[in-house]
């Protein structure tokens, strides 16, 4: 056990496609989860944030640009960049410096101005960047690497279409009641069918869009918030930024090949179910204690499998669980209760803070029209491109 700290605040801007910088993003979610304190953003200690980045290069200085739209007050800054984990990773920081003392509240936010349409790499040419290969080599953009997992799991475990749909429906059916959520709609697993075919099987509701938007947190020592008033805070209890083990045999983008197993063994268990099993282990946790559950759902069918890499289920039984109504509210193990990407769509360095924020509101039951009755302990899930492991396990 490493030591918990507090989540005294969290704060979102809703997402969507704004037309505005990231930054304005970032400090109206900084914003409100200052005010969700109680705190003044001058009795901040440090602040770390997220970086905003494009095609593989850091594009911002996320921590220092935040500080000063917040306006210069002489806090500790520091910025993280872990793709699509690091909002995880910067909460990780922010936990380091509270327990080793260096501060004893922290400010954490990450926000985005996504591109229109899907994801590609900057221009030039970078033959040792894994991530620019895949696109120039293969011609593998996201949607492709999800419609080949999609394919996998149809191959491998007899996962249908429509099961994939069916995690759409779940999803946008929580989507609709969350106000941070970009798509405030409710689909039928018959729209998804319907919609147009983007990489065979998934279609276009089955995959998440990219967008604007922001979130951050604001965490403390737990000594200081006992001296707050706070006698019960939301506690973040373990972090896991783990990276993956050789030979590692499934196709992970953006790496486009596998390793060899002939020589070596592989590991008893896949990169994201390592990431698990290592928050699981810090937290004294299992699978078995979780009331919610956020992961990280860039296409429908990558959900299911997360159901099996955070052990809510045997390995190939992702779909029974959600044909089982198990992972919908009022099941065993409600999964993306906040609408999930399928309802917000990607802003990279945020997503990670974001599925925090909603752990922390359904801990305070303080979640609305989806809160979870009784939760207690909640983990959230992600895993960033080049080998970023992702979650956090929340407590109440």
């Amino acid at each position: 056990m490493t030591g918990e700290v507090a989540v005294l605040g969290a704060g979102m801007h809703p997402w969507g496609k704004w037309g505005r910088t990231f930054v304005e993003y970032g400090a109206a979610a900084a914003r409100a989860a200052l005010s969700d304190a109680g705190l003044e953003w001058r009795e901040v200690g440090s602040i770390v944030g997220a970086d905003t980045v494009r095609g593989g290069y850091p594009g911002y200085v996320a921590g220092a640009t935040f500080a000063k739209a917040l306006g210069w007050q002489g806090a500790r800054v520091a910025s993280v960049y872990a793709a699509c984990a690091s909002g995880a990773q910067a909460v990780n920081t922010a936990r380091a410096q509270i327990l080793s003392g260096l501060a004893e509240v922290v400010l954490v936010v990450g926000a985005d101005a996504a591109p229109k349409g899907f994801f590609r790499p900057a221009g030039g040419d970078r033959p040792d960047d894994p991530d620019w290969l895949r696109f120039r080599v293969l011609g593998a953009t996201n949607p492709a690497y999800f419609g080949l997992y999609a394919r996998r799991r149809m191959a491998v475990h007899g996962d249908t279409p429509e099961d994939f749909a069916q995690v759409k429906v779940k999803n946008a059916a929580m989507g609709a009641l969350n106000p941070y959520a970009r798509y405030r709609k409710r689909v039928t697993a018959e729209e998804v069918a319907a919609s147009a075919v983007v990489a065979d099987p998934l279609r276009l509701l089955d995959i998440c869009a990219t967008s604007d938007g922001g979130a951050a947190l604001v965490l403390s020592s737990m000594e200081f918030a006992h001296r707050h008033d706070v006698a019960e805070p939301v506690r973040i209890r373990a972090v896991s930024t783990v990276t993956p083990r050789y030979p590692n045999t499934v196709l992970d983008l953006p790496d486009i090949a596998t390793d060899s197993a002939v020589a070596v063994e592989p590991p008893p268990g896949t990169f994201r179910a390592s990431i698990a099993s290592a928050v699981y282990e810090e937290a004294g946790v299992g699978p078995e204690d979780l009331s919610l559950a956020e992961v990280y759902d860039l296409s429908t069918a990558l959900e299911l499998q997360w159901y099996e890499d955070l052990g809510l289920c045997g390995q190939g039984e992702g779909a029974k669980l959600l044909r089982e109504g198990a992972t919908a509210p009022g099941g065993r193990i409600p999964v993306n209760t906040s609408g999930g990407l399928a309802s917000f769509g990607e802003a990279v360095p945020a997503q990670a803070i974001a599925q925090i924020c909603e752990l922390t509101w359904q801990l305070r039951g303080e979640a609305g029209d989806r809160q979870i009755a009784e939760a207690r302990v909640g983990i959230a899930a992600n895993q960033g491109l080049f080998g970023h492991g992702s979650a956090v396990i929340a407590v109440r």
